[in-house]
């Protein structure tokens, strides 16, 4: 994942695009950037943040990023913004988005004459090929809509231009773009909350397909939105800060009534809920109340230096910042039934790892309730960590063993009333070491957050999508 935050003010912009961009740290760990227009001048800078933070790298040289307008992200992919040149004018883009057939798209812009010049890691950097594919149309819109027809996977972007910026979402919305305003200007962001403390109220979100443009003066419709829209239902369970809110529905009140439904459905005994921090805090509150057993929370997080953003890149390191991060209190653990509860599993080792703690440390009982459906397929539209390799899942390797090296009947596996997935959740379990392990299924989801089936993108959990796009 990744996020991005753009200004069009009547000021300088450079202090509230600074922090605006920071707040979107719990998307990104690989790079950050930031771009300023001053009326003559594209002021670029991008730096790596693989073990630090993103205040650290730019706090020192914001003096240089004049002008009253600008953009940045914290990307979790390549390095950004891109600044080009081209027959529509000077712009500069950043992009968050997964292009499934970068290779072919990229063979295409070669045999079309056009050249990379920023290479990510040895490849492609896909901020760029966006950038090229937008200068093949005939004006922005047209390029634009030349993204959105070739790409396969997910596009949002904001592009600064001389005269605003231009804020296109995805073709089905995949990934939010929202507009804040006050007296002096706009803001377009990945995360509504990363303007609140900026004296920003929400005007309206970006509806999926659509381009707007952003001048000091106002927002000017470019692409009327798609009426098809299936907006990532991972934002909420996971990825969202719990005070933004996608399509008007906020991350925080989604998880407290998931977490509320599935603990009036349960019938587990226990001394106490409590959360598996950071993302699971508002699902076991929720939990606690449909339930009625109290909420406790005997695994805190170690905020000071342990952000959820500082995450090392290789996977051992990560597991070893996981655990780092949470510190168990033995005086709450010692003797008690509890449950635990959890946004996802995705690989299983980390929840193993803290399971084992919990019953190290005196757990009489642990009880693991997932506020999501199990993760089955890869993600073909957000950079999420395991959708490079299915079987980085540890569903898909219970499966794999489960059907003796066949995974033809994956859609029995995503139905909670089959024999199949019965047998899934029961090879979890015994995988993570718990007494009890329950997920949350699609329709709990779906009315937690409030919108219906089909305005959801739950690829992940059952394989379902608008085609390959």
């Amino acid at each position: 994942m990744s996020g991005f935050f753009g200004i069009v003010s009547k000021r300088p912009c450079i202090t509230d695009l600074f922090y605006g961009i920071d707040y979107h740290s719990h998307l990104g760990t690989s790079s950050g950037g930031i771009c300023t227009f001053d009326g003559n001048v594209f002021n670029r800078s991008i730096h790596s943040l693989k073990g630090s933070y993103f205040r650290t790298k730019f706090d020192q040289e914001l003096d240089k990023f004049q002008g009253n307008s600008g953009i940045g992200i914290i990307s979790d992919t390549d390095a950004q913004p891109i600044v080009v040149n081209s027959h529509l004018g000077k712009f500069a883009i950043v992009t968050v988005a997964k292009i499934m057939n970068i290779k072919e798209l990229e063979k295409e812009c070669l045999d079309n004459m056009q050249h990379f010049a920023e290479l990510s890691h040895g490849d492609t950097n896909p901020t760029e090929l966006v950038a090229l594919l937008i200068t093949q149309g005939k004006d922005f819109v047209d390029g634009i809509q030349n993204v959105f027809r070739k790409v396969k996977g997910s596009v949002s972007m904001l592009i600064l231009t001389s005269d605003g910026v231009i804020a296109a979402r995805d073709l089905y919305g995949r990934t939010p773009i929202v507009i804040g305003k006050n007296d002096n200007g706009y803001v377009m962001a990945s995360e509504s909350h990363s303007y609140v403390n900026l004296d920003y109220e929400t005007e309206r979100f970006v509806g999926p397909g659509e381009i707007v443009r952003i001048s000091e003066f106002g927002i000017t419709q470019l692409l009327a939105p798609n009426d098809k829209m299936q907006v990532c239902s991972f934002l909420w369970i996971y990825y969202g800060f719990p005070a933004t809110s996608y399509e008007g529905v906020n991350v925080e009140e989604m998880r407290y009534r998931g977490g509320f439904e599935m603990g009036k459905n349960d019938d587990i005994e226990a001394d106490y809920v409590a959360p598996i921090p950071d993302s699971g805090i508002g699902m076991a509150i929720g939990y606690s109340h449909g339930s009625g057993i109290p909420y406790m929370r005997s695994v805190v997080k170690y905020t000071p230096t342990w952000s959820r953003s500082f995450m090392p890149v290789s996977q051992e390191q990560r597991e070893h910042v996981a655990k780092m991060k949470l510190i168990p209190n033995r005086d709450l653990l010692n003797g008690k039934r509890v449950v635990f509860c959890d946004d996802s599993i995705v690989r299983g080792t980390q929840l193993r790892d803290n399971v084992k703690m919990l019953y190290d440390y005196g757990a009489k009982e642990v009880h693991i309730r997932i506020s999501c459906p199990p993760l089955i397929y890869g993600c073909n539209f957000l950079n999420f960590s395991a959708s490079k390799n299915e079987l980085e899942l540890v569903t898909r390797r219970c499966i794999q063993e489960l059907e003796g090296g066949n995974t033809c009947n994956l859609e029995l596996y995503c139905d909670n009333t089959t024999k199949q997935y019965a047998n899934l959740v029961e090879m979890l379990r015994k995988h993570i070491g718990v007494d009890t392990l329950k997920f949350s299924n699609l329709e709990t989801i779906c009315r937690a957050i409030g919108l219906p089936k089909d305005k959801l993108c739950t690829h992940c959990f059952d394989g379902s999508s608008f085609g390959d796009k």
